[in-house]
């Protein structure tokens, strides 16, 4: 193999991963404007979820008013998508544009793993959050005795358990076979057996989008009967019940919307899941929806604006911050 590259039939130089390995795979070279770009974008996207899903990590453990059994499960959902922002977008970002894998062997087995548990997590913990709104509408005098905030961390330590063990289950053939992650140096692929991506379907969408559904639906029919006898001040309480079940669910729905082409594209096009340039956009597409859950809260959530122009303009470092009243304004 020659270290300069060599030229295809359409004069696209074609350079290999690794110079000075012969068993190096080839790379296609892409105009400087694709490399500008995409990298700008993955930065810009990246930077961003960090600093927005911060700004909720922030608050909810900063704020004494944010401790509450919703909230430490939106913390939790904030804590995956923060995740994906430092490790999950910048890979795949560059998995987009650059053909070699130049993280190693070993990042190559594990990098799969954190993707499938990190958003994984996150669906289970959508999944609690729709109980959580069921029974906060469903049940609102027994609510605070049925689900509190330690019983919300060990659902959350039980759902990140479990997302673990499941993953590492779906994925075990790729660390018992690591030669079929790569066929030259330089590649990094994904290989699962359709058998598991049915599997995967049924654990991960079919199932959970029936249980979400189903109880948003039971919370819609159940809002809708008790908005007939909502007029006194006294049920202001349920009201906001209502609107954070509201707004959680467009965090559902938006969720369940990016995770639908990607099963799509995985059942069509097979086991070599991540060979495939359509595969690493779908990947993309799951990982930008960690950008969009803030942005939902800072339009529905007004304890969220306000609690980001407290850390913005540094006043949680000012003594008792902590006991502000994030819900002065709220009608």
């Amino acid at each position: 193999m020659s270290n300069l590259g060599e030229a295809n039939a359409d004069n696209q130089t074609i350079q290999y991963c690794f110079p000075n390995n012969n068993l190096s795979c080839t790379r296609n070279i892409k105009s400087e404007a694709e490399y500008i770009f995409v990298y700008a974008f993955i930065s810009v996207t990246s930077v961003f979820t960090v600093f927005l899903n911060l700004l909720v990590i922030i608050s909810i453990s900063h704020f004494k008013q944010l401790h509450t059994p919703t909230n430490v499960l939106i913390l939790s959902l904030a804590i995956a998508d923060l995740l994906v922002g430092l490790i999950l977008m910048p890979v795949q970002g560059i998995k987009l544009i650059e053909p070699c894998w130049y993280f190693g062997e070993i990042f190559c087995a594990i990098f799969p793993l954190i993707f499938y548990v990190v958003v994984t997590a996150s669906l289970g913990n959508l999944i609690i959050v729709s109980v959580d709104r069921y029974i906060a509408v469903n049940d609102p005098l027994r609510y605070p005795t049925r689900l509190n905030i330690n019983r919300a961390v060990i659902a959350i330590i039980v759902n990140w358990l479990f997302s673990f063990v499941y993953c590492f289950i779906l994925l075990y053939e790729s660390f018992i076979s690591p030669e079929k992650n790569h066929r030259c140096v330089g590649e990094c692929i994904l290989y699962i057996k359709l058998g598991y991506i049915i599997t995967d379907v049924l654990v991960t969408l079919v199932t959970p989008c029936s249980v979400i559904i189903s109880l948003y639906m039971k919370i819609c029919f159940v809002a809708r009967q008790q908005a007939q006898h909502l007029n006194s001040v006294s049920d202001k309480k349920a009201m906001s019940e209502k609107k954070a079940a509201k707004t959680l669910g467009i965090v559902v729905m938006v969720y369940i919307l990016c995770w639908i082409p990607y099963y799509i594209a995985a059942l069509i096009l097979g086991q070599e899941t991540s060979d495939s340039l359509v595969i690493n956009i779908m990947y993309w597409v799951l990982c930008t929806n960690s950008c969009m859950n803030p942005i939902i809260y800072a339009m529905f959530y007004r304890w969220f604006r306000i609690s980001a122009k407290y850390i913005l303009t540094l006043k949680i470092f000012q003594p008792s911050s902590e006991y502000f009243n994030l819900f002065l304004e709220e009608k």
